[in-house]
């Protein structure tokens, strides 16, 4: 349990009422000697569970950091409300380097950034042994994993190291994304003792996915930044080419655009970043050689030109966007030649087997071509059990869908791979059903078979649709790694020969994004406020997002606060800035009211100012499943509450288990196919808990998806 004073330091140095979910709990682990692991989203607020308690300790705590442009943000950051921190990396001069030493020696800082590389000189290390360690922090923790999404050796160097001080310090760890066995990995790889491990959930409610598959992406892209010219948003592209293409074309037409990859010259790469995180320019097009650790919280849109190898890479790069907490866009272009260049990519990598990477490409090509809740998609690609159908905030779910019979064509090409004895790749398929006249095709005697042809009238594209979507819904698996083959599955045989019908739903008319309630701000004070902010940021030589951030602006822009203790209770203001920069904002703002008319002083300021949004997307969910438990309590089935409540039964059993997990009366056995708890344990303990798909395929037809998830929570507790 926190005491006052944690919530005074936050208060105080970051001008936040309360914690976020996650933070207290880790917080209180540390302050009491445990180890920790936060698996926790970006923008959740990470830095802040080793931040508060470094102020807490005696000594020192040590931030292992993987980039160069990560420590500084922090660091001055860190230095802006008052907390003493300082980096030490490669770009530090000579000069530097000894001052800051000489200022460690003296215990000047609380908090010390360093690169693992550092940690490898024995130099350094002795310096860590002559100075009081009360903690280490590892950001970006799954860095250690060859199973994570961006491995580094230097990062398995780094319990070698903790293990050769004098005193072990307190070790925590923090990642936005990782599946079990990623998790697994951070906990043996760093010699985590006995560690308080979290996990917030991966859900970002702020964020809208969408994919789309445009005939034209460069048009979609300036179509989209023509209505989004005012915001800052990322473009990545998976090839340097691709990056300088696209760059070009924005700069040409005279849009305030930078761009960032390997190939560009350090100085080149620091200017640009510099250039967007100071809002010089509003669009990054980039490869993923940028982003790990950019602090800049004013991100509305991300768009991915390319689609990634993996969808750990896409939600950490997708997530760069609304870290502040309003809403933003992440948006994927597909098309099927980046699966092409994505294989080619993982056969130019290093590694003996590619088998792990290709698995994870095929994960990424499965969430491109569902037609269901992309939000939930992702949610269960990490083992987190989500309990809605519809997140109603994706663009699948926010978009109108045109049910279509394929039955017919789904039989014509599960039967052409029958017939090619389930020995060849979605080429050769798409040919015979074409009616190829190759030499290959003629070779081979497919020119023969009686699925030769029968569906020519279609375009080589939309029959490769219509596969990678039958190898989506669990008809045909996709196996081998660089010329992977394609096989039936059970499922396939109740199409051929039990009648079982298959649809495929298209998006027809996509509706508009959705929002989440946002204040009604004003428009022209915020950009009076934003002024103000880029002028104290050139003079200051920090980035604006550091000054304030443009969820404080809005919320200045909202309530007027023309007094210092009234701007205190704007959310993300502390004591610090006030003191700093407060004169200029709040004589800007009283100029503004006084000129129309405003009185500002009748305008009540909640004590949190994020409580009419966290309300508006919270309650009605609480609500909704307290009322499907109170009926369900009274005796009524679940088909009848789905019936009463117009919803669906898959809805009502979510409401059901969430009340299970939550540990409320409940007893859901009545409903459950108790006699397969067994062999759903067993399938757990053989497949793990990250995905729900590989468990029901592993388990009798009868077992339902309620079974499994029911099975889950209990398992976990």
């Amino acid at each position: 349990m926190l005491t006052i004073n944690e919530k005074e330091l936050l208060k105080k140095y970051f001008g936040y009422d309360d914690f976020r979910p996650g933070q207290a709990d880790i917080i209180s682990n540390i302050l009491k000697g445990r180890d920790c692991l936060g698996i926790m989203p970006t923008g959740a607020g990470k830095s802040i569970c080793y931040q508060i308690p470094s102020l807490l300790f005696s000594g020192v705590t040590i931030v292992i950091s993987p980039l160069i442009s990560l420590m500084k943000d922090q660091v001055d950051s860190l230095n802006d409300v008052g907390i003493p921190a300082t980096f030490i990396n490669s770009s530090l001069s000579h000069s530097e380097y000894e001052q800051t030493i000489e200022n460690i020696v003296n215990g000047v800082y609380k908090i010390i950034y360093v690169a693992p590389e550092r940690l490898e000189s024995s130099t350094f290390l002795k310096l860590l042994n002559s100075i009081p360690i009360s903690m280490f922090a590892i950001d970006e923790a799954h860095c250690v994993s060859q199973w994570g999404h961006d491995f580094r050796p230097t990062y398995q160097k780094i319990a070698d190291i903790i293990l050769n001080l004098k005193v072990r310090p307190v070790v925590t760890a923090f990642t936005a994304t990782a599946t079990e066995v990623v998790k697994n990995d951070i906990v043996q790889l760093l010699h985590l003792s006995d560690p308080f491990v979290l996990t917030t959930g991966f859900d970002r409610t702020n964020l809208s996915f969408s994919v789309e598959t445009p005939s034209n992406k460069t048009d979609f892209v300036l179509n989209f930044i023509k209505k989004h010219e005012t915001v800052s948003g990322i473009i990545y592209c998976l090839t340097r080419k691709s990056v300088d293409a696209l760059y070009d074309t924005l700069h040409r037409l005279g849009y305030p655009v930078s761009k960032y990859h390997a190939g560009m010259t350090e100085k080149l790469r620091a200017e640009s970043q510099e250039d967007f995180v100071y809002d010089r320019t509003s669009i990054m097009i980039a490869t993923n050689a940028f982003g790990m650790g950019i602090d800049k919280s004013n991100i509305r849109y991300v768009i991915h030109y390319n689609m990634p190898r993996d969808l750990e890479s896409y939600y950490q790069e997708a997530g760069r966007a609304g870290r502040d907490g309003d809403t933003a866009e992440c948006i994927l272009l597909f098309s099927r030649a980046d699966i092409v260049s994505n294989k080619f990519l993982i056969e130019q990598s290093s590694g003996s087997s590619h088998r792990p990477e290709y698995d994870k490409l095929n994960d990424i090509v499965d969430y491109c071509n569902t037609d269901k809740c992309l939000r939930r998609y992702i949610l269960e690609y990490f083992g987190e059990i989500p309990l809605f159908d519809n997140c109603e905030n994706c663009g699948n779910c926010l978009s109108e869908m045109e049910i279509t019979d394929i039955t017919s064509d789904a039989q014509k090409i599960l039967s052409c791979i029958k017939r090619v004895n389930e020995r060849f790749g979605t080429g050769v398929v798409t040919d015979v059903l074409k009616g190829s006249k190759s030499s290959k095709i003629q070779s081979l005697g497919f020119d023969t078979l009686s699925t030769y042809g029968i569906m020519r009238e279609y375009s080589k594209d939309t029959i490769k649709d219509l596969i990678y979507y039958l190898i989506t819904e669990g008809y045909i698996d996709s196996v081998g790694d660089k010329y992977p083959i394609l096989i039936l599955t059970p499922l396939a045989s109740r199409v051929l020969f039990e009648k079982e019908q298959v649809f495929i739903k298209k998006r027809v008319e996509k509706m508009p994004t959705a929002s989440n309630e946002e204040l009604p701000y004003d428009v022209n004070l915020f950009e009076t406020l934003k002024a103000i902010r880029r002028e104290i940021s050139e003079t200051y030589k920090i980035p604006p997002f550091i000054v304030f951030s443009d969820t404080s602006l809005k919320q200045m822009a909202t309530y007027y606060p023309t007094t210092t203790d009234r701007m205190l209770q704007i959310h993300g203001v502390g004591a610090n800035k006030v003191q700093k920069y407060g004169d200029d904002f709040i004589e800007a703002i009283s100029n503004y009211v006084r000129e129309n008319g405003i009185v500002a002083d009748e305008i009540i300021i909640p004590k949190s100012v994020n409580a009419k949004k966290e309300t508006a997307s919270s309650s009605p969910k609480e609500e909704s499943y307290m009322i499907s438990y109170q009926l369900y309590c009274e005796g009524k089935s679940i088909d009848e509450i789905a019936q009463i409540r117009e919803l669906t039964t898959q809805t009502i059993e979510n409401h059901l288990l969430k009340c299970f997990e939550l540990d409320m009366e409940i007893s859901l056995e009545k409903d459950i196919h108790m006699q397969f708890e067994q062999d759903v344990y067993q399938a757990i303990d053989a497949l793990g808990v990250e995905k729900l798909k590989p468990l029901k395929e592993a388990l009798p037809r009868e077992v339902r998806y309620f079974d499994i998830k029911y099975f889950l929570i209990k398992y976990a507790k």
